[in-house]
């Protein structure tokens, strides 16, 4: 089977979150399982500069947006046995980051419109094209379309994932002319219309085959008024083909057996020697006093999304105890600046690393006893996933994937508890989870049953890809 994953990011070439996760891990996994999975994604100048990627120049073809010509250079490259499509053009992708500009709009029609041509360009006829997010939401419209008649899409059937739902593609309405050269039609009959805009994210909902939300929960949340970001009513029409899968981690990168960037390796039959050593090791990278209080630790986007506002309400009282905090993140200005004060007032209990550091993020997955998540919504993460791999517990809301990955010890479950979740959005909440972490912290035993539950636990991508590739089987058999 043909699958086109179409992205504005993927691991290990581009990368800002968790979405580029995903799209590395699920193609590599599809292709494991003898399937010709590849990626298409833009030839960011992040990218070009990269050491030691050879890529080959496959030509060039116009991209027309209404009044606007723009060539899109064509290359391919492999990498770590998935074959990646490059769009590239320096007007639109020679700059510092992927996102955050002006003009994203035009940015990623530009990208959407290459990406429909450059199937033909290569002579390439998918069975899946599976998208993802906003950015490429109007792919599966323009081919629907524009392109009924064209035997390269013949059979080709649309699947989008939904990674974060805050981030819609608005576009003002005469762009879906400007932009992707397509009637007004579909904005006066409501198909993309969104909050009186163009929403590119609900586009692709309207015109996908299949929709999938990152975790099951989410998936649920979605379908309700006050968890679904305005979205339930286009969800609710869809469904029939909407589900939830939760989304996997990379257990190569992420394996205390043979991770090289940490200090000692374990697992959960030969744990405590390894374990102390990566704690000693975070505790002199980020300055920390050196004693037995719990280190609780975050790899976030300092972002009002993360419950960043939480951790810092509940900061000093948690040093107050004597514990300590480990953080590594960027983001929001007055987040960053609130975590330095605090790390001004508190030195060695609460130390931060603005910006990101892949070495330090795995020390402090492996080195901490806690990892805080506590997310006002969260469709899946995977830090906690990642934390469990290293036997550190997360702590995290009762919301979205959070509530589908973590089993919550209760006071009672220790044989099969691997973290700790709470309900209410506020410090009260999470001091209640941290409470419990830190009674399970002081019982030497117990913590030790949730840390080898933690490490046990299954979130390999092979589960989820399966998942997936049933979705992709079903569409088409039809």
């Amino acid at each position: 089977m043909k699958i086109a994953m179409v992205a504005s990011e993927a691991n290990p070439l581009c990368k800002t979150g968790g979405l580029a996760d995903v799209i590395g891990s699920l193609s590599r996994e599809l292709c494991r399982m003898g399937h010709e999975a590849f990626i298409i994604l833009p030839f960011y100048k992040t990218v070009k500069e990269r050491a030691n990627l050879t890529v080959t120049r496959r030509g060039s073809f116009e991209v027309t947006l209404s009044w606007r010509h723009q060539n899109a250079e064509i290359y391919e490259t492999e990498v770590s046995g998935v074959n990646y499509i490059l769009i590239g053009n320096d007007y639109y992708f020679r700059r510092d980051g992927l996102y955050g500009y002006d003009d994203d709009g035009e940015r990623f029609a530009f990208f959407t419109l290459a990406a429909r041509d450059v199937f033909g360009f290569l002579g390439i006829k998918p069975d899946i094209i599976h998208i993802h997010d906003w950015q490429v939401g109007m792919l599966p419209v323009l081919i629907r379309e524009q392109n009924q008649l064209d035997p390269t899409f013949a059979k080709t059937r649309f699947v989008m994932t939904l990674h974060n739902e805050a981030f819609k593609g608005y576009v003002d309405r005469y762009f879906l002319g400007q932009f992707y050269n397509l009637p007004d039609r579909l904005y006066d009959d409501g198909s993309v219309r969104f909050d009186g805009m163009v929403s590119t994210l609900k586009s692709g909902i309207v015109f996908s085959d299949k929709i999938v939300a990152v975790s099951p929960n989410h998936a649920n949340e979605l379908l309700s008024p006050g968890d679904s970001m305005r979205l339930d009513g286009v969800l609710e029409l869809r469904r029939a083909d909407f589900t939830g899968i939760v989304n996997g981690v990379d257990e190569e990168e992420f394996n205390p057996e043979t991770d090289p960037l940490i200090a000692g390796h374990f697992s959960a039959t030969k744990l405590a020697t390894g374990k102390k050593a990566c704690r000693k090791k975070l505790i002199k990278t980020m300055d920390l006093d050196d004693d037995d209080a719990p280190i609780f630790g975050l790899v976030s986007r300092l972002t009002w999304q993360k419950g960043i506002d939480l951790i810092i309400g509940y900061a000093e009282e948690l040093i107050a105890r004597g514990d300590k905090i480990a953080i590594l993140g960027s983001g929001e200005a007055d987040l960053e600046n609130r975590l330095e004060d605090l790390h001004a007032r508190y030195p060695r209990r609460a130390a931060i690393y603005r910006g990101y550091s892949n070495a330090l993020a795995h020390d402090i997955y492996a080195g901490s006893d806690f990892f805080l998540m506590p997310s006002l919504f969260e469709p899946c993460g995977i830090g906690q996933m990642i934390a469990q791999r290293y036997g550190t517990l997360p702590i995290a809301r009762r919301v979205g994937g959070l509530a589908d990955t973590i089993v919550a010890y209760d006071g009672q479950n220790d044989d099969v508890a691997d973290g700790f979740l709470f309900n209410d959005y506020d410090v009260g909440g999470l001091r209640y989870a941290c409470d419990l972490a830190l009674d399970v912290y002081a019982d030497s035993k117990k913590m030790r049953k949730l840390v080898v539950n933690a490490i046990k636990a299954d979130h390999s991508w092979r589960r989820s890809a399966e998942l997936y590739l049933g979705i992709y089987k079903e569409l088409v058999n039809r």
